[in-house]
């Protein structure tokens, strides 16, 4: 039997819809983002789920809360977002400001730029990758649900296609990527769904300057 993953990243905070970077930082869901939330739990609702586990920050756990209530959720460190370094409680445009040579860098090689007192993605990919690993690895042929974060799923999203486009596979607030694992191998089945989100407005990702 194979086993599934559901990767949820958290719903809206104010600081996404300010376009500040969280990063390590722990905010809460906004309104919009628990709206977003019980949309996904009644397309989820009938979704045999196995167990849940969150990232240790508010906005996850919260939404994990609201899309599985009543399940036993188990809080994962690991599945942290990256931690931004001087970047993190900045909104894009200060960042532009007070950092634009480091910023630059970061937006056109992000992968081959380490941000000041912050994580590398290598770091990241592997922390997210033993955790992940470890937590399908405990449940062979069950389906698993994970909340966490944007750069969260996009680096594993990367280590599944072995690429190395960051940018291209951050997913939106409470969007839902479903991945399969059978016979050793990571299948896609989706990726980055917001349909059940229809009618309410969803968070602009933006990381330059237009």
């Amino acid at each position: 039997m194979a086993t599934k993953l559901l990767l949820i990243r958290h719903g809206s905070t104010d600081w996404n819809v300010l376009q500040r970077y969280c990063g390590f930082v722990d905010i809460a869901l906004n309104k919009r983002g628990r709206a977003q939330a019980r949309r996904l739990h009644r397309r989820l609702k009938d979704e045999t789920v196995h167990k849940v586990y969150s990232s240790d920050r508010k906005r996850a756990i919260e939404t994990a809360g609201i899309i599985f209530k009543g399940y036993d959720i188990e809080e994962v460190p690991d599945l942290r977002e990256m931690h931004f370094g001087i970047f993190e409680g900045l909104t894009y445009k200060q960042i532009m400001k007070k950092f634009p040579d480091t910023y630059k860098k970061w937006i056109d090689n992000p992968f081959e730029t380490v941000i000041p007192s912050g994580e590398s993605l290598d770091i990241l990919r592997k922390r997210v990758t033993k955790a992940l690993k470890k937590i399908i690895l405990k449940h062979p042929g069950q389906t698993v649900a994970v909340v966490c974060h944007g750069g969260v799923i996009s680096t594993f999203i990367n280590h599944i296609l072995k690429s190395n486009d960051f940018w291209k596979h951050i997913p939106q607030s409470a969007s839902l990527t479903i991945l399969e694992l059978k016979d050793k191998k990571i299948k896609i089945n989706l990726l980055n769904d917001v349909s059940h989100l229809s009618g309410i407005k969803i968070d602009a990702v933006k990381f330059k300057k237009n």
